[in-house]
């Protein structure tokens, strides 16, 4: 039997201000499964995110604690606590926290691997919302972090 305890895995901060931590999924966590990858991220108070991004996986974000704005397509909604929203695989989505207090919420998606945002938001190539054949934000969202975007 293994058990992955999330208060033992390390994680790492991501730049549009979220926290993650891997818990079944790649050969780095603790859990190896190849069907499905599930993990567990804590977003900043006021903007920290899940840039606009887009994967061949489908995907669910479960949102624990906090609240904030999904956009999926061109859809755009609040979030809240003990709300979970489904993503088609190939539509690109964004996740924004836009409360006073951290977002912690667990995202699975499958089939299981190595997702690109991942390594384009740590290395500032990140594709942007509404440039070349990135489809536009929804209207009214929060705007994408960009590696430009202040912090509060």
């Amino acid at each position: 039997m293994i058990i992955a305890d999330l208060a033992k895995i390390a994680g790492g901060t991501f730049p549009a201000r979220r926290f993650g931590r891997g818990l079944v999924g790649q050969a780095n966590q603790p859990i190896q499964a190849k069907g499905f990858s599930m993990g567990y991220s804590i977003l900043e108070p006021k903007g920290g995110q899940v840039p606009w991004h887009n994967q061949e996986q489908e995907e669910v974000y479960f949102i624990v604690q906090g609240e904030g704005e999904i956009c999926v397509g061109e859809e755009r909604s609040p979030i809240k606590a003990g709300q979970a929203v489904y993503m088609p695989p190939g539509l690109f989505h964004q996740l924004t926290n836009t409360g006073s207090e951290p977002m912690h919420m667990i995202y699975t998606y499958c089939p299981g691997g190595d997702v690109a945002h991942w390594r384009q938001e740590l290395n500032g190539t990140l594709p942007r919302a509404g440039e070349g054949d990135i489809p536009p934000l929804p209207a009214g969202a929060q705007p994408q972090w960009t590696g430009t975007t202040p912090k509060p």
